[in-house]
Parts: structure tokens; sequence; C-alpha cells
């Protein structure tokens, strides 16, 4: 059991209130309201800008070149690539880049992000990448399954891409370099005293991710 998978079991009902949510189950189905997903994609869009934070953080955090140059490929991935991706997908959903330039920092994306750099802070890069990990390796068990589902990838499913793209071999791969990295940060200076810190931090990420995805339900109802 690596240490993802012993973090994830030392809260279980942290996890699931995060990848069984509601929000989760409609998008699989296809029954999650536009408004919903779109209030999603806006906030998530400010929410990597912090989550580039937290990697230019691991940046000053890392002990050694290896650890500098896992968190400027986290960071190169975000600023380069799925911030661009993100644009694009909103731009045909009919979001243009100004209202996610524009629109203001929800109190969920607030508290979760903040929570990421404040625990990178005080912490060292172990108790950093715990934070980030449920999002990180969330996103992909959550996508893995929604694929199983009965009709998660039919085209009338409007968000089947979204299914695809966290489910697909580019980035299973980057949640499996999380993984390991998080292991390697473990072999120097995890100790099993300090392992429930560790859970606790992890379980409080996986709850805010939960919050997050509560936020898309409530803009629809709005």
């Amino acid at each position: 059991m690596d240490l993802f998978d012993r973090l994830r079991a030392a809260r279980p009902e942290a996890w699931r209130a995060y990848v069984e949510h509601r929000f989760v189950a409609d998008l699989g189905d296809g029954t999650l309201p536009k408004a919903a997903f779109d209030a999603y994609l806006v906030q998530d869009w400010l929410f990597l800008i912090q989550f580039a934070r937290a990697y230019a953080l691991a940046v000053y955090k890392g002990r050694d070149l290896a650890d500098m140059r896992a968190a400027q490929a986290g960071l190169a991935a975000i600023l380069d690539v799925e911030m661009d991706l993100h644009v694009r997908l909103c731009e045909r959903r009919g979001i243009p880049l100004a209202v996610l330039e524009t629109t203001p920092e929800h109190r969920a994306t607030v508290a979760y992000t903040r929570f990421v750099l404040d625990t990178g802070l005080r912490g060292d890069l172990l108790d950093l990448h715990v934070a980030l990990a449920p999002c990180i390796v969330g996103y992909a068990e959550i996508a893995t399954r929604l694929m199983e589902r009965p009709g998660a990838l039919d085209p009338a499913n409007p968000y089947a891409e979204w299914i695809v793209e966290y489910a697909g071999d580019v980035y299973l791969q980057v949640a499996r370099a999380a993984r390991t990295h998080l292991d390697r940060l473990a072999e120097r200076s995890l100790t099993e005293a300090r392992f429930a810190d560790l859970a606790e931090i992890f379980a409080r990420a996986s709850l805010l991710e939960a919050d997050f995805w509560s936020m898309g339900l409530e803009a629809a109802v709005d």
C-alpha cells in the first residue's frame, strides 16, 4: 500500500464525500445542469491560478534538483497546457476569456486554494504534496470510474469530453507520477508519529474538494 492509499484509507468518509458527490454522479450520466458545470469551469480556472502558485512554492521548498524539476514540470503543465485547454473548453461552451478574468473567486475556491498554500507555507514539501494529492489523483479516479458507467461517453452526454480528458493516458500518467513522488518524499521524511497530521491534511483537502462540487450545484439553483 503506497502513501496515497494509506491516506485515503485513514478517513474513507472524507474521500467518499469527494469522489461520490452528486455533482460527479450527475456529470457521469449527463443530467448535471449546464449552469452547475459552467460555474464549476469558471471557478476551476481561478483554482488553477492558485494551484500554479502552489507548484511555484514547491519549487522553492524543494530540497534537491529532482524536487525542483518535478515541481517545475507541474507548474509548466498548468501554465502552458492545462489553462489553455481550459480556456478553449470554456469558449466552446460560450464562456469568453473576459468572463474568466473578471469573475471573483467563490468562497469555496478561496477556502480550498488558500488551505493548500497555507499548508505548504507552514509545512514542508511532503505536507504540500499531500494537500495537492486529492485533486490530482482524485480526478483520475473519478473519471476512470465514470468511464465504466453505461452511457457516460455517449455523444448525448455534454460532459463526455471532461471524462475522456481526465481518464486519458496523459492525465493518468500525471496521477501516477504524483503518487510516486509522494512516496519519494515519504521515504525521507515520513514517521508514524507524523502520519496522523498528514491524514488530517489529506482529509481536509478531500472535503474542500467536495465543497467545490457543491459550489457548482448551488450555482444551478441561484
